[in-house]
């Protein structure tokens, strides 16, 4: 990784207001990420969490700030060399840079396996059908579901289908992977196997990553970076090293004491 790419962070909200009613969840957050960095987001319900992953995903606007993406501002473009609001275009053109796994898994449940992949690549990037297909049997075997292509959505397990949702993210080719606690929706015995696929993903390919989880331990294997969250504001960051075994702040140490030692 050069030089030029660690000074250009891959994403990077300035002063992001994101308010709900009167309710402020980003309050002026200042954030980055840089290209090929893991970066685990904790803290608090409430706390702003899996708004950073909506507003990137363009799911929630945002009320002030700028955010950039590879570059380019997210909900903003330039015209006349002014910044202005962003169009739908330019909003599409930004999505593809990132795919995003949900608590739930949203397969669409009349659709084989193979087809939840090759939809998207077919339709929003004009893939042919054969070269979608093969794509989607790349990431079925990533993910460890090569021989469940046929199968729908309800004949699978909750981990299983998970799987699949991480295998369509991937068959976009993005540069940027959102996770939103892609195991809180999982029965206990099942979540071992979608952590191992994404631990997997952070080993083996040069993405971006950007988690919100509540496995701990999970986090602390798989982050360079642990960001706390409260109020709607990066309260401490640092390596996972630290973050878990001497935070700084009294807030962190009282909210991991929930987790890292439990009653």
């Amino acid at each position: 990784m050069n030089q030029t790419t660690l000074e250009q962070p891959i994403i990077r909200f300035e002063r992001v207001i994101k308010r709900f009613g009167d309710v402020t969840v980003l309050n002026e957050l200042d954030f980055h990420v840089k290209k090929g960095e893991k970066v685990t987001i904790i803290g608090p319900s409430g706390s702003g969490k899996s708004t950073v992953l909506r507003v990137l995903m363009t799911l929630e606007n945002i009320n002030s700030g700028v955010i950039h993406v590879a570059g380019q501002p997210l909900w903003h473009e330039y015209r006349d060399g002014e910044l202005v609001p962003a169009g739908e275009a330019h909003l599409r053109r930004m999505r593809k840079e990132m795919g995003m796994v949900f608590q739930q898994f949203n397969l669409f449940p009349h659709m084989t396996v193979r087809r939840n992949i090759t939809e998207a690549p077919v339709h929003v990037l004009g893939l042919s059908k054969q070269e979608a297909k093969l794509r989607a049997e790349e990431y079925l075997e990533l993910v460890g579901l090569d021989e469940h292509a046929d199968k729908y959505p309800s004949q699978l397990s909750g981990g299983q289908q998970q799987r699949v949702a991480i295998a369509r993210a991937l068959a976009m080719r993005p540069g940027i992977m959102l996770f939103d606690e892609p195991t809180s929706a999982l029965d206990p015995e099942l979540v071992g196997e979608v952590l191992t696929v994404i631990q997997r993903l952070a080993q083996k390919h040069d993405l971006t990553m950007l988690l919100v989880t509540h496995e701990m331990q999970f986090a602390k294997q798989i982050s360079d970076r642990i960001c706390f969250f409260d109020k709607g504001r990066v309260l401490e960051e640092g390596p996972p090293e630290q973050m878990f075994t001497e935070p700084r702040e009294a807030r962190t140490r009282e909210f991991l004491s929930a987790f890292l030692n439990p009653a």
